[in-house]
Formats: C-alpha cells, structure tokens, sequence
C-alpha cells in the first residue's frame, strides 16, 4: 500500500486508513482483531477512532490489540476529542472544545489506549461556545507535554482550519499537521475551499466514510439488509441521508462503472476517493473482516481517466460565487 506525507509534517501515513466506529459495539473483540491484522498484512499503518466511538469502547479494544498482538510502532494512531457526553436520564452529547474537556478526554484515551502518545490528536466538532485561542491553547499543551505527535480538527469548515492553524503558529508551537472530514462521490464539498486552503497552507487532509456511508457498495439499491448500518440502531441515521432519490444517479454511476471493469462497487468508489486530488489519506470503516477485504481489493485498481472523468462530472460540486475565482 502507497504511504504519503500528511501535509508538510514528516509524518506518512498510509493511502488507505481504517476506522473503529464500530468497534466494542457492532465490531467484537475478535472481528477487530482479524481486521487490524488484515489490515496490516495489506500495509495500511493509520488507525482512525475517537473517544466518543462506542462510548471509549472502541479505544479499549484497540488498546487490548496493541496490549497483546500488535506493536504500537507498526500504527499511526489518531484518535479525536470534544464530544462531551452526559446522562440527565436520556443520555445526551455536545461539542465541547474548552481547554479542561479536551485535555481529560485526552488523557483518559490514553489510558484506554494503552500508550504514553498518539500519532494525530483531533478536535472532533466545532464548538460554537469556547474561543479558538482556548482550543489551540490546548493543542499545544498536548505536543507540548508529549502526549502526541501532531494536531489537528475534523469536520470543521475552512475558515475554522484557518484561524486554528493561523492561531497555533503564531505561538510558535506546532502547526496543524492535519483536517478529517467526509469525502466520496457523495460528499465533495471540501472541494469548494477546504482542499484549497490545505494546498496553500500546507496542512494533510484525511477523508472519512469514501463508501458513501456504504450507500455508494450498492446494498442498498433494492432494500435496507436487515444486517447493515442503515438498519442498526445506532447509525440508522448516519446512514440514512444518503439514501434518497437525489443520490441514486450517482450510485448508479458506480455500479456501471464496476461493472465495465469487471469490479464491484466498493472497489470503485474507494478508488476515487483514495486518488481524489490533496487527499493524504482516505478511511475505510468495516463492521466485518469480510468487508474489509472487499474493500482492500481496490488496492490494485487504478480507475482509467475516462472513468475519473465521468464520475467527477457527475458528482462536481455547485461552485459559485466566489470559490470559483
């Protein structure tokens, strides 16, 4: 598997990563466990989670698998903070990026970890209520005191990216090494001014959910399968924006893709978004090992640059005013 560099740090990462959403909840200890080392044997290195996922579930099991089977320098590990989660009866959640929250989150995913340090920590979400000089404050607490390598944001827009990264080198302490956000043929909104900036500036940018959520493998052209995200109750509604009528000429386009390859769905899709233009890396989440290598058999595919060109006309993001100049 390609590795590359994640922006202009010296850290690389590999072309593909996995994602633990699913891990400790609809992903058993085992079925972790048979994906880390598939994932491995195919070369990949960067292990996506967050302290929210499954409630720190997902970062015990990862911890366990680095505990017992997996050397912690064979991964790069990035987990994300700033979900806060409470319980006044129903359990609920909000962004919460205040210096005292992200540290404590920070500290208690290492403990679950298992490891003095990550690779890449992330603030998770915006957070409308605390001031970015507090949040970066806290990012460089964070490389400061060892507890990881580099920094960075997830799903946060371009001027947010912007000001944090602007905010961190004017302090003179580490730059913002890194964005997470969502990108596939589904979802290429970065595209207007967030992959420009990150060109410019000089930050890696590493996209999530490639598969359209799962939408863009096909399962769910005819029906939802019963043993699928879009049928869980925890991520029916991840899913389910995808699942209308406006995105159907799309997943269609996949599939008559893979079709004159000779390749499924899955192996296209992840194609595209793996050799999108300023993507350092693109993570791929399988509840099941079998998935997983589904997904790993696009590591040989290079999509033809009609194909490219056909599907980028039929997903290119509305550009106006003024992303266009």
């Amino acid at each position: 598997m390609e590795h590359r560099r994640l922006g202009r740090t010296g850290l690389r990462v590999s072309a593909v990563g996995l994602g633990t959403m699913t891990w400790g909840r609809d992903t058993d200890e085992l079925e972790a466990k048979d994906q880390l080392e598939i994932f491995l044997d195919a070369g990949g290195t960067l292990l996506d989670t967050a302290a929210s996922y499954c409630e720190g579930a997902s970062e015990e099991v990862i911890g366990g698998l680095l505990a017992g089977t997996v050397e912690r320098r064979d991964v790069v590990l990035v987990s994300k903070a700033g979900v806060r989660t409470w319980r006044t009866g129903a359990r609920s959640t909000a962004a919460d990026a205040s210096r005292g929250t992200l540290l404590d989150t920070l500290d208690d995913s290492l403990t679950r970890l298992g490891t003095d340090h990550l690779d890449l920590w992330l603030v998770q979400v915006p957070d409308a209520t605390t001031p970015f000089e507090e949040t970066a404050d806290a990012l460089r607490i964070a490389v400061a005191s060892g507890r990881t390598r580099y920094v960075g944001v997830s799903n946060h827009p371009a001027w947010a990216s912007v000001h944090l990264a602007d905010l961190l080198r004017e302090a003179g302490g580490p730059g913002l090494a890194a964005v997470e956000v969502e990108h596939s043929l589904l979802a290429r909104g970065i595209e207007r001014e967030l992959l420009p900036a990150a060109a410019g500036l000089g930050f890696g940018v590493i996209g999530y959910a490639p598969l359209g959520r799962g939408v863009l493998t096909g399962k769910y052209r005819a029906t939802t399968p019963p043993d699928s995200r879009g049928a869980s109750p925890h991520l029916r509604s991840y899913v389910a924006p995808y699942l209308g009528e406006s995105h159907r000429g799309v997943v269609e386009a996949v599939a008559t893709a893979a079709t004159g390859l000779d390749r499924r769905p899955v192996e296209v899709a992840l194609a595209w978004a793996r050799d999108a233009a300023g993507m350092a890396s693109t993570v791929v989440g399988a509840r099941t090992p079998a998935q997983l290598r589904g997904a790993l058999a696009a590591e040989d595919l290079d999509l033809p640059a009609q194909i490219r060109h056909v599907l980028n006309e039929v997903t290119a993001p509305e550009v106006g005013y003024p992303e266009r100049f």
